[in-house]
């Protein structure tokens, strides 16, 4: 049994490797899917700031182990000599890597949901890695632009369909769980991360939410929508900054009030703390994915 775990570790570790020379950062899994090593804060009895993610140098902390270092990754496996496979974290340059994770233990067809928001939404999915689960699902691969946060998700896109966002990983191809084996489905292997059509990129994002009061208002000449655009933006907390501006210019934009809202844009991104070449990147590359020439 010993001699085939480490087997199951050597080719885990070998499949790691080869992910990350293709720039996909990399942790050590357990056969339950879960990261191999556990947190080396789990008996800390009083756990005072934010939560750590890696500053204390130790290894444990979920996908932020997450690395494309040859010598790190080597260094993760034999901290974890149990591990069969690896994740791959998402969100991560230079793929931005977003995972659709179509299930088939829910008892709803995925594979048919996507397609009929592929037709209502006119997008269709590009040729792009996919990852054949043990189960018979699905984990489709695409790439997302460096400015846009796409946040995890079970079900909010359809059911049976999960998002593998920033903060999320996917089993890696070549991994082995309690369940059987990942595998990449023929002819896909060698291909790169897809990029995402625009109008699947949309619906990941989260939905807006009512704008809450704030001190800052927009300019009185804009019309009603640009000023719920302008506040949908300035509403947002850290973490989301990025995210609502992004999805608040791609409306503009859809709507022909794009080049007018820039500067609104620009100004209500401001007062949420992102810096002016921030917010002119994210407003410039939703310009881009509408269609539009910034």
């Amino acid at each position: 049994m010993a001699t085939t775990n480490r087997q199951a570790t050597t080719l885990a570790l070998a499949h790691a490797l080869s992910a990350a020379e293709r720039g996909l950062a990399v942790l050590p899994l357990s056969r339950t899917k879960l990261p191999a090593l556990r947190s080396p804060h789990r008996d800390d009895a009083d756990p005072v700031g934010r939560p750590c993610h890696g500053e204390c140098g130790r290894f444990g902390h979920g996908v932020y182990d997450a690395s494309t270092d040859p010598a790190r990754i080597r260094e993760l496996f034999a901290a974890a000599p149990w591990a069969t496979g690896y994740g791959i974290a998402c969100g991560l340059p230079p793929h931005h890597l977003i995972g659709i994770d179509l299930d088939v233990k829910t008892g709803t067809d995925s594979s048919a949901a996507l397609r009929e928001l592929a037709l209502r939404h006119l997008f269709t999915i590009p040729p792009t890695v996919v990852v054949v689960t043990p189960s018979g699902g699905r984990h489709l691969w695409l790439s997302g632009p460096p400015d846009v946060v796409v946040p995890n998700s079970a079900g909010r896109l359809a059911p049976g369909i999960d998002i593998r966002g920033a903060g999320g990983y996917l089993v890696g191809p070549g991994s082995r769980t309690d369940h059987g084996a990942y595998a990449a489905a023929p002819g896909t292997a060698h291909l790169p991360p897809a990029a995402c059509p625009s109008a699947l990129l949309r619906l990941l994002l989260p939905p807006p939410r009512a704008p809450h009061p704030e001190h800052h208002s927009a300019p009185p000449s804009m019309n009603g929508h640009g000023q719920g655009l302008v506040q949908f933006v300035l509403a947002a907390h850290e973490g989301q900054r990025n995210t609502r501006l992004f999805w608040a210019a791609c409306r503009a934009y859809e709507d022909g009030i794009g080049p007018a809202l820039v500067e609104p844009l620009v100004d209500a991104a401001l007062n949420t703390g992102l810096s002016e070449r921030e917010a002119r990147a994210t407003i410039t590359s939703a310009a881009r994915m509408t269609g539009h020439r910034p």
